[in-house]
């Protein structure tokens, strides 16, 4: 059931937050393995598919790239993809650019058509889109691209080598996406030097791995190898593994209210880096194997945490920065953080939070510093892009008097409905007209 967009919900201080609450599944990883679903040549049934904004928009996509969909009554959540049975013409997919994912759409379409027309990717305004990694995977493949004011096209080598040797300057998780599943539409053999390593990656590489390619990841070089015999007629079933970044959240907003609660239907590796964060700063925090549980308890210590987004292996995920940001603000200490990944998202989300009386130290457009504990007082604020709003509901949590959180719109692009979760809670927070 996809939501009507609200346009503000208004968060008022209360109790501490308690209970147990399911998170959906994830937005970040859901994109790439329903595009990688509709690569491979054999049916798919995708469960644990989230009902976010995003998510919905690339499955509208899909059906007018010709791909039949179905979603199965007996399995809530859940979307069938049937393979192509004959080549469409090349869509015209304009409101493509309304999300940063859609370029996860091009070698789906290659292979189904042999060209991919889309516009310049949207989404949150956090900073580049980062399309020249992926230009340069399609043109070693032998691909032809080319741009425009409006946008780009791919067209498809008719005569792609059989192995293809990439190097990415960095661990650009939608170059390493590109390169996997553009190896993937050709049945090519990939050698991929300094890949993306995150969970969302690795999940495309298991469930490609389940359709019965090889994939041998090391931490520099990743090696893909299509199947002998490939098997198009099986449906392979596959889940969408829960939002780590939705369960660090809430786990932020019931430590920023001093409360107890179990967060379900996680992976506890997904989510230990926030964990850790948490128990540095004197929060008791144990992440169990589809659970990230928090006693209640503890003090905090003034530690300083040093929140650095990263895209090393043992990183830190940059979305969960800005909710660790906001609950900082209610604990001792001196903290630091920083996101040179999306290099617009302090732009974002700083301006807000001084709206309600926040003080920062800006060592520059990607870091900052500040110490608590402070006394933020509600007012209006604008959920600019996904994770701001998120961190906005958490300030609000312990903020004086009213916050009123607009551009709900933009919040429900990464989560079907946050604030219905916090509820779940104990939150007051509620739906509001503006």
């Amino acid at each position: 059931m996809t939501h009507a967009p609200v346009p503000a919900v208004t968060v008022r201080p209360g109790r501490p937050l308690s209970g147990t609450v399911r998170v959906d599944g994830s937005k970040n990883a859901a994109l790439p393995l329903l595009a990688a679903a509709a690569t491979i040549r054999r049916p798919v049934r995708m469960g644990n598919v989230p009902d976010s904004a995003d998510v919905q928009l690339l499955l509208a996509l899909l059906q007018r790239s010709g791909r039949q969909l179905a979603r199965p009554s007996a399995v809530p959540r859940s979307v069938a993809l049937l393979p192509l049975e004959s080549h469409p013409a090349v869509p015209e997919l304009p409101d493509a650019g309304r999300i940063r994912a859609s370029y996860y759409l091009v070698p789906a379409l290659l292979a189904a058509c042999g060209q991919a027309r889309l516009p310049w990717p949207g989404g949150c305004r956090i900073g580049d889109r980062g399309m020249d990694e992926h230009f340069k995977v399609y043109a070693a493949f032998g691909d032809k691209v080319e741009t425009d004011q409006a946008g780009y096209r791919v067209t498809a080598s008719p005569s792609s080598p059989a192995q293809v040797t990439v190097d990415l300057p960095f661990r650009s998780r939608g170059a390493s996406v590109a390169a996997v599943l553009r190896a993937v539409a050709g049945g090519h053999r990939l050698r991929l030097g300094n890949p993306n390593l995150s969970p969302e990656f690795t999940g495309v590489l298991d469930f490609l791995r389940q359709a019965g390619w090889q994939a041998d990841l090391a931490r520099d070089v990743l090696r893909v190898e299509p199947p002998a015999a490939p098997d198009e007629t099986a449906t392979l079933d596959w889940s969408v593994p829960g939002d780590k970044i939705e369960a660090g959240t809430l786990a932020c907003a019931i430590a920023a209210t001093g409360g107890s609660g179990r967060i379900e239907g996680v992976r506890a590796p997904d989510v230990r880096p926030v964990a850790e964060a948490l128990n540095q700063l004197g929060i008791p925090v144990r992440a169990e194997p589809d659970a990230l549980v928090l006693p209640g308890g503890g003090t905090p210590t003034g530690a300083p945490l040093t929140a650095v987004a990263s895209l090393d292996p043992d990183g830190l995920d940059a979305d969960f920065e800005p909710a660790l940001l906001a609950l900082a603000l209610g604990l001792p200490g001196t903290h630091l953080f920083a996101d040179a990944i999306n290099p617009g998202r302090h732009g974002n989300l700083l301006p807000q939070l001084r709206l309600l009386g926040a003080e920062f130290e800006e060592l520059s457009a990607t870091r900052c510093r500040l110490t608590g504990p402070q006394r933020l007082t509600g007012t209006v604020v604008e959920a600019i892009d996904i994770r701001t709003g998120s961190a906005l509901l958490i300030a609000g949590l312990t903020a004086r008097g009213t916050t009123t959180v607009t551009g709900l719109d933009q919040l429900r692009r990464g989560h079907a409905d946050l604030p219905a979760k916090l509820r779940a809670l104990g939150a007051d927070v509620t739906e509001a007209a503006r």
